[in-house]
């Protein structure tokens, strides 16, 4: 019975983790864009500023509009929890909370 318990709060917390983790780029205000890691105050203005001119349409055209997003930043911003219309940038890992996730599902 304990072992059940602790299972069930451990799915709880990753899957909570899970859910915060994920941040949209095209429906994120500033706080959430700053708290995926590599994401700061200036870029995080940066990307709410060019976003203003319209929503960011796949990866490429985020890495083109804003300045200091280059393919391998995007990638890890992208394993940090990044997206874009609800897509991580191809080529990335996932971002750790799906990794354990996934690990936990295997052993049930």
């Amino acid at each position: 019975m304990f072992k059940q318990l602790v299972m069930a709060v451990a799915t709880l917390a990753a899957t909570m983790g899970l859910a915060m983790a994920q941040v949209d780029v095209n429906k994120a205000d500033q706080a959430a864009l700053d708290s995926v890691k590599g994401i700061g105050p200036a870029t995080s203005k940066a990307i709410i500023d060019e976003r203003a001119k319209g929503p960011y349409k796949d990866w490429a055209d985020f890495e083109t509009r804003v300045k200091g997003i280059g393919p391998k930043s995007a990638i890890k911003l992208s394993e940090a929890g990044l997206q874009i219309n609800g897509q991580g940038k191809q080529g990335a890992a996932a971002p750790a909370n799906v990794k354990k996730d996934a690990k936990l599902a295997e052993k049930k």
